[in-house]
């Protein structure tokens, strides 16, 4: 096509765009050059674990908020990739909600078998990306050799995710503090809490998932403050949920009805920004986190330039299916295959669709809205379709299962929407599985 084509990062959604690209190659398309920056020395994104917190090897903050002993939140049967099902890749039918190893082996696999790891530059960080005349000017660095190069493009598209810069707070007390604060994003071993008395503060999923996991391995109690409503669930007897915290006076914390709780340490979690540091005001997506991000045609392209595309910038429930058919949509944009409307009708395609999430009643709903969402992507691609109901309905009983009991809620299996096969049961209850191992999971 003479197009070069940058994706910056090699996490779900860049990996989706070269999986895109590549599958438009294996029928005989002439697809463009591609380039694809990663900042991390492999790929996977997020659920590359790493032990680094802060800054990386080289300086650079680490990107990676990826924990020992996660375990997927949500059913496996939701986040399926259409072309390549956990069947296929496993050889057998697995349980629906995996540790990280099993997942990243996973997401490894497809990425292995398309044979796309030669177009990504791995330790590379992008420093700028501008407009110029022609297209864009990357500027990345090679961490490893320490070296700048700057690049020209025609596309530039951005997948860098959006759950790797932590949403700091402060409260008064934090600075005197006599334990440890640390977000979200620098937890690593739950092992590390056994015995102490932990705060989180939020209320968000990584609140509800890095509570569990410190009370799985161990700890004391565990406190949780909240600024608007509780979480509701029926935790264990040595988990509380609290009012909105005041301050902190040396270990004791303090709450806005009054009671205070003498605690170990706290844990941050108040979520992450979109941020984009190496894109200048004209090209930087700001959007909160929602279901329908600011400024994004169909949910993927950049209103202020339309050769510039974002994946993954939503809230999520569906994952890596809903980042493939955005990466098939954005590959048949860029190939002439889909033509862009006129920007007025774009400026109006982002909006309603905040309109439409803002009338959402419900959770059930916003499901719903997401899965419809990835739909009506798929149907103006080739990506192959699957039954995107079945994956509601997987969420739906999900969600139930958690009221019921969030401790076991990781015990329920589902049927896949790719194979129609019923989820087996893990050989162990999640609350006494402690080795999260690949080899423990799959018991090889």
């Amino acid at each position: 096509m003479g197009k070069r084509i940058c994706v910056i990062g090699a996490g779900p959604s860049g990996l989706a765009q070269l999986r895109a690209f590549k599958s438009a190659a294996e029928t005989g398309a002439d697809i463009p050059e591609i380039v694809c920056y990663e900042k991390q020395p492999d790929w996977g994104g997020l659920w590359r674990y790493t032990w680094r917190t802060g800054v990386d090897e080289y300086g650079n903050p680490c990107h990676g908020s990826m924990y020992r002993y996660l375990w997927s939140n949500g059913p496996k049967e939701g986040l399926e990739f259409a072309d390549y099902t956990f069947e296929e890749h496993f050889g057998k039918p697995i349980a629906s909600y995996p540790p990280r190893a099993v997942l990243f082996d996973y997401i490894e696999g497809r990425v292995k078998q398309a044979g796309v790891r030669d177009w990504i530059k791995f330790d590379t960080i992008v420093r700028d990306v501008r407009a110029v005349p022609d297209g864009f000017e990357v500027t990345a660095r090679d961490s490893v050799a320490d070296t700048e190069t700057r690049e020209i493009f025609d596309h530039v598209i951005v997948a860098t995710g959006h759950f790797s810069v932590p949403n700091v707070p402060h409260y008064p007390g934090f600075e005197s503090f006599n334990g440890r604060i640390l977000h979200a994003h620098d937890f690593r071993d739950a092992r590390e809490f056994e015995g102490k008395d932990i705060l989180i503060l939020g209320t968000s999923y990584s609140a509800e998932d890095i509570g569990s996991q410190c009370w799985k391995y161990g700890c004391k109690s565990v406190t949780v403050a909240h600024r608007t409503a509780p979480m509701g669930y029926d935790w264990p007897d040595n988990w509380q949920e609290v009012p909105a915290l005041e301050k902190v006076v040396g270990k004791t914390v303090h709450f806005i009805d009054s009671t205070t709780k003498d605690v170990d340490a706290i844990i941050l979690c108040t979520g992450y920004k979109h941020h984009f540091p190496f894109l200048p005001d004209d090209l930087r997506l700001k959007t909160a986190n929602r279901l329908a991000a600011n400024d994004l045609y169909k949910g993927v392209v950049f209103t202020g330039n339309t050769d510039l595309f974002y994946l993954g910038m939503q809230d999520q429930w569906f994952t890596f299916n809903m980042f493939d058919s955005q990466a098939w949509w954005v590959r048949d944009v860029i190939m002439g295959r889909i033509a862009l409307p006129d920007a007025a009708t774009m400026e109006t395609d982002w909006q309603k669709r905040q309109a439409d999430e803002n009338a959402l009643a419900d959770d059930y709903a916003c499901i719903a809205y997401q899965g419809a969402y990835t739909q009506e992507l798929i149907d103006e691609t080739d990506y192959p379709s699957f039954d995107v109901e079945a994956a509601n309905q997987a969420f739906y009983a999900w969600k139930k299962h958690k009221k019921k009991g969030i401790m076991g809620f990781r015990d329920y299996g589902y049927t896949s929407p790719m194979t129609g096969t019923q989820a087996p049961a893990h050989h162990t209850l999640w609350v006494d599985a402690l080795d999260d191992s690949l080899e423990d999971y799959l018991q090889i």
